[in-house]
């Protein structure tokens, strides 16, 4: 999977829960463009949460196509995200999009790309964008090591990314289902 720059998104299953979240910066470069951007969405009438790392406008793109696909598989998450990345690795127009995709349900979380993968993890927590690695590694402590929820999870462990990733700030969106 291609690593992408300028964000932290973490996905962290704790007990019947799961919370999705993301720091709000938007850099070109070494600049800082945007501080509150939101990269975690709810979609499927609120049942599946998904967030993004990369480029923006073919974000959105996905997040319309993940809709629908999951619209067409009646909210099936697994379904919807195989098709999702069969389509985005085989259509011309979606294959040069750039970013990768975070989403959750009750059951069921994975990591999307282009390039065809559809990762479930085994450990409960998803990570992508250039604080990912940061991130999983403060939940997967945090997660051994107290009884915080998921939502408090992922507030820690992304603040404790962003203290580190030059590409990621403070300013989180956070999602819980």
């Amino acid at each position: 999977m291609k690593a992408f720059k300028s964000t932290t998104v973490l996905c962290v299953r704790r007990d019947d829960r799961v919370a999705l979240g993301a720091d709000g910066q938007v850099s070109m470069g070494e600049m800082v463009l945007k501080h509150r951007a939101r990269k975690v969405r709810r979609l499927y009438d609120g049942r599946v949460l998904a967030g993004f790392a990369g480029a923006t406008a073919d974000a959105f793109t996905l997040f319309e196509r993940f809709d629908e696909k999951l619209q067409a598989h009646r909210g099936n998450l697994p379904r919807a995200a195989v098709e999702l990345a069969k389509d985005w690795r085989t259509d011309r127009a979606l294959r040069r999009l750039e970013a990768l995709l975070v989403v959750a349900d009750r059951e069921h979380m994975f990591i999307l790309s282009g390039t065809g993968d559809v990762i479930e993890p085994e450990d409960g927590v998803a990570a992508i964008g250039s604080g990912g690695g940061y991130a999983k590694a403060a939940a997967l402590a945090l997660l051994g090591h107290s009884s915080l929820s998921a939502r408090e999870v992922v507030e820690e462990a992304l603040r404790i990314a962003s203290a580190i990733c030059i590409y990621s700030n403070q300013e989180l969106l956070i999602e819980e289902l």
